[in-house]
């Protein structure tokens, strides 16, 4: 059986060790909101999800403290493999930031997720298990066939997309090069939304960018993107959905394209909008999740235009 407890975890437990640690871990479950971090990195590694000389990455510990500020246990894991094993269903919602199809080994050399393990995680978030996914979780499991800034890329596939894809509600496209950092305009659709409770417009932040397409029509939008002022091609186009809710059968679905930056796992408004959307999918917070993706994003379909190649 593949440990998945964290550090947190084995201090809580404190000296007990062995078969102790495995049923610890699943009493506490049994009585408080859990969260599974994902962060295997099949394409692109991220800084915050790095683990250097063996510490947790950045996203970890943001989300640890979230969890302890907002009472959810969480673990941490690369191991694709945690969904053949089934121990994933013990948990109240999955959060990813990953990237590549993590059905194979790709960058990061951990253990992959097997076909079965994929279409496990779907049937049970369609069944119940609430899903969180952050910035890469939309740049995981593109539609194929797919190579960075292809055609297919740029192509709307609506319905034939990726399942992981329609589960999520969107795909990324690509972002800015140059620069790759901007400060952008967020527009605010859902002012109630947990963790928005009190911001005031505007909201200004620094980070990369994902331009997306394939919008799900059911989304409820709680965030768009002023691309209007933005640099470079990718934001040459309305404005579109980047944080949104909605519901895949029984599960609910959260996504922000927030979370590049380092220095973001440290702000305020970002982890306050993180965590709502945590306790949301978890089941710890309620919102009303009107679909409204054609009334404050009129313009989403728009795809923005393919770059030339280089000469």
């Amino acid at each position: 059986m593949i440990d998945l407890l964290t550090r947190r975890q084995f201090l809580q437990t404190g000296a007990m060790a062995g078969a102790s640690f495995a049923f610890v871990g699943h009493a506490f479950a049994a009585t408080r909101k859990s969260l599974l971090v994902f962060t295997k990195s099949s394409g692109f590694e991220h800084q915050v999800v790095k683990n250097v000389d063996g510490k947790p990455s950045i996203l970890e510990n943001a989300v640890t403290a979230l969890g302890a500020k907002h009472g959810f246990e969480v673990t941490a894991t690369k191991d694709g493999t945690v969904f053949d094993s089934g121990d994933f269903h013990k948990y109240s919602a999955v959060l990813f930031f990953t990237t590549g199809d993590l059905t194979t080994v790709g960058t990061d050399k951990n253990p992959a997720m097997s076909a079965q393990g994929k279409k496990s995680l779907l049937d049970s978030i369609h069944g119940g298990l609430g899903f969180v996914g952050v910035h890469a979780a939309s740049d995981t499991f593109h539609t194929p066939p797919d190579t960075p800034g292809n055609a297919n890329r740029y192509t709307a596939h609506g319905e034939q997309s990726d399942p992981y894809i329609r589960m999520l509600g969107g795909e990324f496209i690509t972002h800015g090069s140059t620069p790759r950092l901007q400060t952008a305009h967020i527009l605010i659709n859902d002012s109630k939304f947990p963790g928005l409770e009190g911001v005031s417009p505007p909201v200004n932040l620094n980070d990369e960018w994902y331009s997306l397409k394939d919008f799900r029509s059911d989304l409820h939008v709680i965030l768009t993107l002023e691309t209007k002022g933005m640099t470079g091609e990718p934001y040459q186009r309305a404005p579109y959905p980047m944080t949104w809710a909605r519901m895949e059968g029984n599960g609910r679905v959260f996504y922000t394209a927030i979370g590049d930056r380092p220095e973001n796992w440290s702000n305020d408004f970002f982890l306050n909008l993180l965590g709502g959307g945590i306790r949301w999918a978890i089941g710890d917070a309620q919102t009303s999740l009107t679909q409204n993706l054609t009334q404050v994003a009129p313009g989403y379909a728009e795809i923005p235009p393919k770059p030339l190649p280089k000469t």
